[in-house]
C-alpha cells in the first residue's frame, strides 16, 4: 500500500483496526483527532504515558493531527488534505458531515477519485438508522448472544469485540475492492460497512440453519451445532479442544487415542449419528482424554493431522514456540504488538512508527500541505489545530 494517503477521522475500534492493516502495509494513515482526541486513549488501565493499551494496539504506523472540524478553519485544513489523498475513512454519526457541508456528494464534486469509506452502527437510513450502535449491542440485537452460552449460564456476551473488528476488516476489504475499480474506472466512491450488518454476516451457520428449518440456535457451550464431536474436553492436567469435520477424521481420531471400535459403532458411524448420540459419545472421549496429560495428546494429535489444541491463557499463546518462530510479535523500543497476520513474499508488513501521541505530528503533516510555520502557530493560536495538549 505504498503510496496510498488515508485521511484517517475515525476513532474508538473498527476505523483505527482497519487502517492499521493498511498503514502495516505500507500506506501514509493521517490519524485526524479531535480536540479531545481519540477516546480509547483514555480506556485504560493500562496505561503507557497516559495513553491506554486500547489505543496503541490498533494505532501504529500512523501520524496524529488534533483537529476542530467543528470549525470551519478546520473543515478547511480538511480539505486541502483531502486534496492528495486516495481515501477517506470516518465513522461519524451519519449525516455529520452534510451539517458541516461536507457530504458524500460534496466530496465526489471536489475529490473524484477519493474513496470515502464510513462505518456506522446502522447506516443512513431505514429504521434505526443514525442510531448509535456498540459492539455488545450488535452482538444483543443480531442473535449472537442468543446463541452464545450453555443453558447453565444463560445467553453470553463474547469476550472479544468481534463486530468491531471485523467491521474494520470489512471496511478495508470494501476500500481495496474500491481502489481495484478506480484503477479501471478513474472514479472513486462511496462505501459504507455497518457494525449491524457485519453481525448480521458473520453470524454462520446459525443464519443458515435458521433459513433452512426455522428454528434459533440452542445454547451449546462449547458444543457445535452442526458437528460432533466439536468441543472442549477434560485432560489429566488441563483442557484439551478438538474437533472433525467428516466422518474419516472421526475413524482416524478413534484409532490414534486407541479406540478404533469407536469408528464404527452404529452410534458414532456418520455425523448425524453422532450428533443423535452427543451425550455418550462425550462419556467415551472423556474416559480417555482423562488419561493423558494437554500437551503431549494435543501434539500428538496435530501430529497425526487431526485438529486439537490446548485450551490456554493469552500469556502462554503470545509466549508459546509456534509464536515466537513465526515472528507473531513486533517490538520497537518500549512497543510490542501482535504482528500482521497478512504475510507477502516480498512486500512484508513492517513496523514502521510507534503509535502517536496526540496531534504529535500537526506540524511536520500540515508542513507537507504547504503550511508555513507562521500558519500552523496561527491555526494552533485559532484552536483550529491543536498543541500536544488534549481538551478534556
Amino acid at each position: 500500500m505504498a503510496g496510498l494517503r488515508v485521511i484517517d477521522l475515525s476513532r474508538v475500534l473498527g476505523g483505527p483496526y482497519c487502517t492499521q492493516i493498511l498503514a502495516d502495509h505500507g500506506a501514509d494513515v493521517i490519524k485526524v483527532e479531535p480536540p479531545a482526541g481519540d477516546e480509547t486513549r483514555d480506556w485504560g488501565p493500562p496505561f503507557h504515558e497516559e495513553d491506554a493499551a486500547y489505543f496503541i494496539g490498533v494505532n501504529r504506523n500512523k501520524r496524529s493531527i488534533g483537529l476542530d472540524l467543528a470549525s470551519e478553519g478546520g473543515r478547511a485544513v480538511l480539505m486541502t488534505m483531502l486534496a492528495t489523498a486516495d481515501v477517506l475513512i470516518e465513522n461519524f454519526k451519519p449525516g455529520t458531515l452534510e451539517k458541516w457541508g461536507i457530504g458524500s456528494d460534496v466530496l465526489r464534486e471536489k475529490f473524484p477519485r477519493l474513496i470515502h469509506c464510513r462505518i456506522s452502527g446502522f447506516g443512513g437510513d431505514g429504521p434505526r438508522g443514525g442510531n448509535p450502535g456498540y459492539d455488545a449491542i450488535i452482538q444483543a440485537m443480531t442473535g449472537m448472544i442468543a446463541a452464545t452460552g450453555s443453558p447453565e449460564s444463560g445467553p453470553m456476551r463474547i469476550g472479544v469485540p468481534l463486530v468491531d473488528i471485523t467491521t474494520g476488516l470489512y471496511a478495508t476489504v470494501g476500500i481495496l475492492m474500491a481502489l481495484n475499480e478506480r484503477a479501471r474506472s478513474g472514479q472513486g466512491q462511496f462505501l459504507e460497512t455497518t457494525l449491524y450488518e457485519t453481525g448480521l454476516a458473520i453470524m454462520h451457520p446459525h443464519t443458515a440453519n435458521y433459513f433452512m428449518h426455522g428454528k434459533p440456535p440452542a445454547l451449546t457451550g462449547n458444543e457445535h451445532p452442526n458437528l460432533v464431536p466439536y468441543s472442549i474436553f477434560a485432560a489429566r492436567d488441563g483442557k484439551i479442544f478438538t474437533g472433525v469435520g467428516n466422518d474419516g477424521t472421526f475413524r482416524k481420531l478413534c484409532k490414534e487415542i486407541g479406540k478404533p471400535e469407536l469408528g464404527t459403532d452404529p452410534r458414532f458411524a456418520r455425523n448425524k449419528d453422532r450428533i443423535a448420540n452427543r451425550a455418550a459419545l462425550r462419556a467415551e472421549l472423556e474416559a480417555v482424554f482423562a488419561q493423558h496429560d494437554v500437551e503431549p495428546l494435543c501434539d500428538r494429535l496435530l501430529n497425526a493431522g487431526l485438529p486439537a489444541g490446548p485450551v490456554q491463557g493469552i500469556d502462554k499463546a503470545l509466549t508459546n514456540a509456534h509464536t515466537r518462530h513465526r515472528g507473531d510479535i513486533v517490538e520497537k523500543d518500549w512497543y510490542k504488538g501482535v504482528a500482521s497476520p497478512i504475510r507477502f513474499e516480498r512486500s512484508k508488513a513492517s513496523l514502521r512508527k510507534l503509535p502517536p501521541k496526540f496531534s504529535e505530528h500537526a506540524s511536520a503533516v500540515l508542513g507537507e500541505f504547504g503550511y508555513s510555520a507562521q500558519d500552523i502557530d496561527d491555526l494552533v493560536a485559532k484552536g483550529v489545530v491543536c498543541g500536544p495538549e488534549r481538551k478534556r
